[in-house]
């Protein structure tokens, strides 16, 4: 008989998980707020992402791992793989090796298109429809907030240009998804889950995937009144002022060497700017190219501490990957390098200028400001 049994890295991830749960239940001081939210009619699809992201992302990293061990068992043994039927679930006497399309696939879809149909039935005679009356420039709504799927979208604009906010990392963002299978020489992991033979691009969705979700998860909960910051569970107050002095970087960097002029010419803002910008563009570079090159942390020896484990898995390149980026063009790479730098690593990295060293701009142009 199977015994229930957890592992030291289970069990301490459920002790975080179930810390946080508890610290985040302390700190609430206003479930009544909190409520009003969460049950708003135009809130209920970001309350549904933020148990439905974690399960599929949870199941979809359970089947890319039964494959990998599947294709580990395939390559040590190539007579077996020959003669497997491919599949992580093991296959048993009686099962047809394929599966026809109809009607089997067909059955799944029909049923699985009826039962959204009847989700959506419910929602919609439960739930009434966010409507309300007609605009009025006399009485202002605040917050003032978009619909959920542009939430993200206003958000962004609290740390670009309005122009970078609402037109270039838009753009960027859908011009990225179009370009990147097109500068992919991963020839494998199509068609099947899989983390060992498609690591970076795998990470790099998930990265850019939750940084969108963080930004509707702010914007709902956490926005206010004056789209002021407040925590989740905290009183939103309509007269509450925030004190916080938002300075651009030249300015920051001009008191500290005590170079006035470096604030009062737009020539040695526009310039110093453009400095700043290109050293990050050259250190993401490099960290992108560092990250291409590493393997899991998995192909490690087990046996050495975790801190050892680490430290082997940063300074030691996978042949692999390195296989993959050998096969790879300099248009693909650049093209690679130019949208993961642009859309993966300068948002987080503005976030933090902002809400933690209050950075507003990192370069002031008399056309457009990052």
């Amino acid at each position: 008989m199977a015994r229930f049994s957890l592992s030291k890295g289970r069990l301490i991830t459920l002790g975080v998980v179930i810390a946080l749960v508890v610290l985040a239940v302390l700190t609430v001081h206003d479930w009544h707020q909190l409520w009003k939210i969460s049950s708003a009619p135009d809130n209920v699809p970001i309350v549904a992402m933020l148990f439905l992201v974690p399960f599929f992302t949870w199941l979809g990293i359970k089947q890319a791992r039964a494959n990998d061990r599947l294709v580990e068992e395939l390559e040590k043994d190539p007579k077996l793989a020959k003669t497997h039927h491919r599949k992580a679930e093991p296959w048993r006497p009686g099962w047809a090796r394929d599966i026809h399309v109809w009607p089997y696939l067909v059955r799944i879809e029909f049923l699985a298109a009826v039962i959204v149909t009847v989700i959506l039935f419910v929602w919609s005679i439960t739930l009434n429809a966010p409507l309300e009356e007609p605009a009025n420039p006399n009485l202002t709504m605040n917050p003032s907030k978009a619909p959920w799927y542009f939430l993200g979208l206003q958000e962004m604009l609290v740390y670009f240009d309005p122009w970078i906010a609402g037109v270039v990392m838009p753009s960027l963002i859908m011009v990225g998804l179009m370009v990147f299978p097109y500068v992919d020489s991963n020839p494998l992991g199509n068609g099947y889950y899989t983390i060992k033979q498609r690591r970076v691009a795998l990470w790099m969705f998930c990265a850019g995937f939750l940084q969108w979700i963080l930004l509707i998860v702010i914007g709902t909960f956490i926005r206010g009144p004056g789209w002021i910051w407040f925590w989740p569970g905290q009183t939103w107050d309509h007269n509450a002022v925030v004190y916080d002095r938002n300075r651009d970087l030249h300015d920051i960097v001009a008191d500290m060497i005590g170079f006035t002029q470096l604030s009062s010419s737009w020539v040695l803002k526009m310039i110093f700017g453009a400095i700043v910008v290109g050293l990050f563009f050259v250190v993401g570079a490099l960290f992108f190219h560092w990250l291409l090159t590493r393997g899991g942390l998995d192909r490690m020896d087990r046996s050495l501490p975790f801190w050892k484990r680490v430290w082997l898995w940063m300074k030691t390149p996978d042949p692999f990957e390195q296989k993959l980026l050998a096969r790879t063009s300099l248009l693909q790479y650049a093209t690679f390098q130019f949208f993961a730098i642009t859309v993966l690593l300068a948002m987080p990295v503005k976030l933090i200028l902002r809400l933690v060293f209050t950075i507003k701009y990192v370069w002031v142009t008399p056309w457009f400001n990052v």
